[in-house]
């Protein structure tokens, strides 16, 4: 007889009614083993026990019915292509049209007296009458018992490839009866007393077909206690993978951990061109602290745009120098690297200490010389671009990386910086805001600071809103600003479906605006397709003040400083993201000057894109707007593209489940803290977790 842990990793091929054809189908998805398919959640559940009569549809609502198709079809519309298949069927009240638009291929499906349940918005349309369009469906064969297709609360779950919502409830069901009632725990016995969680089996029985009692409105809000138990499990599985990451980092041991006397102090003081922010001091001493520790530090330093992390990251890299140790300062690009040595070399002017800039762009004789004197130990804080990272260069001591923008690094890179020191401590920094959940699961194995306040003097961007309409408003402003000697931003958004369109219509808007709407001031434009050298020409002369105006289809540089810049015009601000926006609002408000933001947009808007662009004028928090966005866009979109090393969850939804995450981190803390895992069960657990949530490691 299987052991319980055999039973669910048997491989679905396995699985009576499965075979190879499904198995493949299955793995396409991800579901290789029958915990796979338990642990994946219906998309949703029906009340099919009380399936309603086809007499008593109202429109603008969602019903399930059953019936049976009198007569289907396929009809042609005037749109070349387009074909709508209809089917009308019949109950014991009456008979009810049903539509799919655009779906041809069900004329293989349906045929005239198959027995079918419908799910789906009834609606009126035209001369028409009552029908339901798009429905969910199951075909329902006569023989074959009701138990787990109808008369109860149904489980409905997303296709697979050739395998319906209805194979897989039959399988799901066949799996279940193999699970043996002694199925070992994941969550400890205690865990799940305090918290009243019921068993893994009974929670994955109960999950997949609830009780007759169970109500469908908490199921389809995954809040049953079942639901909740197996979230609860892989939030708490997730959580001890973290704090067992770090205990492994832990075991790492730096040379030597920096020491901090006076003498240090004092030098830092030196080169401080003002006083630190509350935020500022807490994140350097959080830091600081880490410097001082055996272990290598591993930490993520998160502040909106312009709330000063640069200092703070120099600050901590003259502590580590003053120590003897070198420093890496990584930059995305070699404009933000170059602005990065200017900032830094100005304030390390008076100090002992020399550094260097290493980009692409260093020649090869500049090159071989400073590689000599980084080797050798003489140069002491390297600024660069990825050219840091490659082969020939060689540290003599290299104690402290940071990396800025770190999003826009690939992982290995970061890894092959770390491994040209012997365990440095790592400071990563982001200036994209990120909800409390998302940073838990994508920086789990970091440590946090975060800098909310901003240094005094900023002014807050004011932000408006404006329709297309108004847009000689918003030029007699620019104009206004422009002759009191600040410059302008002028942003179009580059959807890669019409790159060539926007990239033309940003053409035709630099030389509009250069030749009838500013013809005294210079425009510049910025676009993807531009060489690199290209880019940083214009950027440079923008930043030096040649060119007044930036007409620009790409996201201007992230952390480009132009301190002169006050005023940021975004073309079609409804097709731009939330964060987006407030990324690129960020490029003003830099300097002394009132800075403003403004949004033009083309109506009719989306709901969402007015949630967005409400969002933006009511606050400049950009942690409040990161919040906003995870609600507007989930977490799967929420980086744009999917970020490496972000966890793949089976069942969490990171904003329905926050409360749940924090219950299980609570939870995991004190269970890791009392039982004190040795290294081996560490490597053991750790092996298991990085193959269960598909992650590569970050930082």
């Amino acid at each position: 007889m299987p052991s319980p842990d055999e039973v669910l990793a048997t491989p679905l091929q396995f699985l009576k009614g499965v075979g190879p054809r499904r198995a493949a189908d299955f793995s396409h998805i991800g579901l290789h083993t029958v915990e796979d398919l338990l642990y994946r959640f219906p998309i949703r559940y029906e009340d099919r026990s009380r399936l309603q009569p086809i007499a008593s549809l109202k429109p603008g609502e969602s019903a399930s019915i059953a019936a049976r198709i009198l007569s289907c079809g396929l009809r042609s519309t005037r749109r070349p292509g387009f074909k709508i298949f209809e089917a009308l069927v019949a109950d014991a009240s009456g008979p009810l049209r049903i539509t799919w638009l655009n779906q041809p291929f069900l004329r293989d499906v349906f045929t005239v007296g198959q027995h079918v349940v419908f799910y789906g918005p009834v609606e009126i349309r035209g001369g028409a009458g009552l029908q339901i369009i798009n429905p969910q469906y199951e075909i329902l064969e006569e023989e074959e018992g009701e138990t787990i297709h109808t008369g109860r609360v149904v489980p409905v779950y997303e296709r697979a490839g050739t395998v319906t919502p209805k194979m897989q409830r039959k399988l799901v069901h066949e799996a279940l009866q193999r699970v043996p009632a002694d199925l070992a725990d994941s969550v400890p016995e205690e865990v799940r007393a305090r918290l009243e969680l019921p068993s893994r089996r009974a929670a994955l029985v109960e999950a997949h077909f609830p009780p007759a009692q169970a109500s469908v409105d908490e199921l389809n809000r995954f809040a049953t206690p079942a639901q909740r138990r197996l979230i609860f499990e892989e939030a708490f599985l997730f959580h001890l993978g973290v704090l067992a990451k770090r205990q492994a980092a832990a075991m790492d041991q730096k040379p030597a951990p920096v020491l901090v006397d006076d003498r240090i102090r004092e030098s830092a003081r030196r080169v401080l061109p003002f006083r630190l922010t509350g935020g500022q001091r807490q994140a350097l001493k959080e830091i600081v602290d880490d410097l001082q520790r055996r272990y290598p530090m591993n930490r993520l330093l998160q502040g909106d745009v312009g709330a000063g992390k640069t200092i703070v990251a120099l600050l901590a890299s003259l502590v580590a120098m003053e120590n003897g140790l070198q420093v890496a300062f990584m930059a995305p690009t070699e404009i933000l690297a170059e602005q990065h040595f200017i900032n830094i070399a100005r304030l390390l002017r008076s100090s002992r200490f020399r550094i260097a800039l290493l980009t692409g762009s260093t020649s090869a004789a500049a090159r071989r010389e400073q590689l000599a004197l980084i080797e050798g130990g003489t140069i002491h804080l390297v600024v660069g671009t990825h050219a840091l990272v490659e082969g020939d260069v060689r540290f003599h001591q290299l104690g402290l990386v940071v990396i800025d923008e770190q999003h826009r690094f690939g992982v290995l890179q970061r890894a092959t910086l770390r491994t040209k020191g012997l365990h440095p401590d790592v400071l990563v920094m982001t200036a994209t805001p990120i909800p409390r959940t998302l940073a838990l699961t994508v920086y789990g194995d970091l440590d946090v600071s975060v800098i909310r306040d901003m240094p005094p003097g900023r002014l807050p961007i004011t932000t408006m809103a404006k329709p297309e309409s108004r847009r000689d408003e918003v030029y007699a402003f620019i104009r206004k600003e422009l002759e009191q000697g600040r410059q302008a931003y002028v942003v179009y958004p580059l959807v890669e479906e019409s790159d060539r369109v926007d990239l033309k219509a940003a053409t035709e808007m630099a030389d509009h605006l250069s030749q009838e709407v500013f013809p005294a001031y210079r425009v510049g434009l910025l676009h993807g397709r531009m060489k690199p050298d290209g880019k940083d020409r214009v950027m440079k002369a923008f930043v030096a003040g040649e060119l007044h105006v930036l007409v620009s289809t790409t996201v201007i540089e992230v952390g480009i400083d132009v301190p002169n810049a006050s005023v940021m015009i975004i073309e079609h601000a409804e097709r731009f993201g939330l964060s987006q926006l407030h990324q690129l609002r960020g490029r003003v408000g830099r300097g002394a000057h009132q800075s403003h933001c403004v949004l033009l947009y083309q109506s009719p808007l989306s709901e969402d894109a007015r949630e967005r662009l409400k969002a933006m004028t009511e606050t400049t928090d950009g942690f409040e707007i990161a919040e906003r966005d995870l609600l507007l866009r989930g977490p799967g979109d929420f980086f744009g593209t999917r970020q490496a090393g972000m966890p793949t969850f089976r069942l969490i939804d990171l904003v329905r489940d926050r409360e749940l995450l924090d219950t299980a981190g609570r939870e995991a803390a004190h269970w890791f803290a009392r039982e004190a895992p040795a290294p081996a069960a560490i490597e053991k657990l750790l092996a298991n977790w990085e193959a269960r949530f598909k992650l590569i490691e970050v930082g």
